[in-house]
């Protein structure tokens, strides 16, 4: 342990427990699998090539990335037991998770915005909702995860180190990190909570705002109309409530001072793993578009599998 001089190095001491290798490594191959199926059928299925589904294949994306920067080193580390991470490698972590995250919600957001244009202005959806327009919004959900926490992982990385050098969490979380600072953190711990209810309740207030609209439209339509609308937003709904409760969590762990240590560290991995691992599963089973997609990419890999058979020339 450094208890003098400059931190080069910080040890991740978070949960010991190695019978949780095998739970994180099916997690992981599970988000991996979800989100790439997404992705993959977004792209090779012309009846896909909607807004919504553009915007889906990006926010499959960003939870790729979003577990990729935490989750691997976390298994590393309970794989080898090697538990030092270097400075910079820990800044670096620490800035993609929360800048994805970000994004992540940036892009819930679009949605939201994507689900009030095709409800309360049909007739205008393909004037509105351009090609043009969705590459904008997915420039500017990923430019303000970029933006939004560049604020809070400066500041972070300007603090002195002076030693205890040990994390208290499974990954470069900002606060367990910052809390290692050989100086008064209060000012930035202050902006950083700043930056993150800006990034939070910004977002969420978009979607809010969205879906009372729509709730308003919803009034003016028969029975069978709702119920088509109901069905077109309960999957983005859902996947909204788990990342905001779970986000919710994670705040009151943090702010409440007799949560346990290895509650709060429980808190935040599946808060991290949670809705990158859902959204595949949620948006599969409650959309017939998507359901329909799988089937015919299953038919296609059939058909390709059988004909490469047949091509093949017998031994003889």
């Amino acid at each position: 342990m450094n208890t003098t001089g400059s931190v080069e190095y910080f040890i991740l001491d978070g949960l010991k427990d190695s019978y949780v290798l095998p739970i994180f490594f099916t997690v992981y191959v599970s988000i991996l699998s979800g989100n790439c199926m997404i992705i993959y059928l977004v792209r090779t299925d012309p009846k896909l090539n909607t807004p919504m589904y553009f915007f889906l294949h990006n926010l499959s994306f960003s939870d790729i990335v979003y577990t990729s920067v935490t989750i691997p080193k976390m298994l590393s580390v309970l794989l080898t037991e090697v538990k030092t991470i270097s400075k910079t490698g820990c800044f670096i972590q620490m800035y993609f998770f929360l800048s994805t995250g970000v994004t992540g919600r940036a892009l819930l957001t679009v949605m939201a915005f994507d689900r009030y244009v095709a409800i309360c202005n049909p007739l205008r959806y393909t004037t509105i909702m351009t090609r043009r327009l969705c590459i904008l919004l997915i420039f500017a959900s990923w430019g303000f995860g970029v933006i939004i926490v560049l604020p809070p992982a400066i500041w972070a990385t300007q603090l002195p180190y002076c030693g205890p050098n040990i994390v208290r969490h499974m990954f470069c979380d900002h606060s367990s990190v910052v809390s290692l600072a050989c100086v008064d953190t209060t000012r930035n711990g202050i902006l950083s909570l700043t930056n993150a209810l800006i990034a939070l309740l910004s977002t969420f207030l978009f979607i809010l705002i969205s879906y009372v609209c729509i709730g308003k439209a919803m009034r003016k339509m028969s029975k069978a109309q709702q119920l088509k609308v109901a069905a077109t937003c309960v999957s983005h709904l859902m996947v909204v409530c788990i990342s905001y409760v779970s986000a919710t969590f994670v705040y009151i762990s943090y702010r409440v001072a007799r949560f346990d240590p290895d509650v709060r560290i429980v808190i935040a991995v599946l808060y991290s793993v949670l809705t990158p691992l859902l959204n595949p599963i949620i948006y599969s089973l409650r959309n017939k578009e998507l359901q329909d997609a799988m089937k015919r990419a299953f038919c296609r890999c059939t058909v390709t599998f059988k004909t490469s058979r047949k091509t093949i020339p017998s031994v003889a």
